[in-house]
């Protein structure tokens, strides 16, 4: 077992040490590999297909799965490296510590809004990002978006996703208006709420983490370890609550054979959410 720390707790030997692995797994490929696999599996509701990690009950179980397997490729090059988590209500600003530039570098600049410190900077050599993703081949970021302001959501926000005691409910997707799921996963609804919580830190930190291909900036796997740990913190909170649905969707139900159910297998692992309920025999937070 190892443990997920706060990135602020991190030292510098250990900010080095993940950045390190993370430029290695980036120079071999294996890094773009889990760029193509986010973005083949971001699948929308209005798609008539299967979705597993997103606007879907799986969002959770899926990325838990998804950030475990790029945990185990880091640790393929060095095994003292874990994924940090980004508690976004609390280090909310550009001059937050993870925007260091011994760290993950900071905000693009205006015009291209490239980024051009830190080691994922283009100009450093070690960061481009596939032209099959992007007409670009740098990095960009753009804070707090000021051409539309956004904000980055508060502890009230996540307190108040936190308090459903109901996972998720029907229709299962991105207007699902109750439940812990949509909650957090922050999908606008008109008329009843704004994006919040996961979809707008996407949004606050923009540029390349505002689509499909998000995983092309590195913090990507920070804010989804604090997703990851605010699931915990929601299971611990209400015991009595599971993972739904249960059982998949009725025949004739539009979600059915589009979402998954507790005991279905996930793809591209074939691993169903009720093994991923629990992460205590792998990591810990701390």
């Amino acid at each position: 077992m190892y443990s997920r720390k706060n990135q602020r707790d991190l030292t510098r030997t250990e900010k080095k040490r993940l950045v390190t692995a993370i430029l290695k797994l980036k120079r071999t490929g294996r890094y773009d590999e889990f760029v193509t696999m986010h973005r083949e599996f971001y699948v929308t509701d209005a798609d008539r297909r299967p979705r597993a990690a997103h606007m879907t009950p799986s969002f959770f179980p899926w990325h838990r799965r998804y950030l475990l397997e790029f945990e185990k490729a880091l640790q393929e090059v060095d095994s003292g490296v874990s994924v940090p988590y980004w508690d976004w209500t609390r280090d909310n600003t550009p001059a937050a510590s993870l925007w260091a530039e011994d760290f993950l570098g900071g905000n693009g600049r205006q015009g291209d809004r490239q980024v051009m410190t830190g080691a994922f900077a283009y100009r450093e050599g070690n960061w481009s990002i596939r032209a099959a993703i992007t007409d670009d081949p740098f990095l960009r970021r753009d804070f707090g978006r000021p051409s539309a302001p956004v904000t980055l959501p508060s502890a009230a926000d996540v307190d108040r996703a936190l308090a459903d005691p109901v996972y998720d409910t029907d229709p299962w997707n991105s207007v699902t208006p109750t439940g812990f799921r949509n909650r957090i996963e922050g999908w606008g609804i008109r008329g009843v709420r704004g994006v919040t919580n996961h979809n707008r830190v996407h949004r606050w930190v923009g540029g390349s983490m505002a689509g499909a291909a998000s995983p092309d900036d590195p913090v990507f796997w920070l804010h989804h370890a604090y997703v990851d740990l605010l699931w915990d913190r929601w299971q611990r909170a209400h015991p009595g609550s599971g993972y739904l649905p249960a059982r998949p969707p009725a025949a004739g139900d539009p979600q059915r054979g589009r979402v998954f159910a507790l005991d279905d297998p996930m793809p591209p692992w074939d691993v169903k959410p009720s093994q991923l309920l629990d992460h205590s025999g792998l990591y810990r937070y701390v």
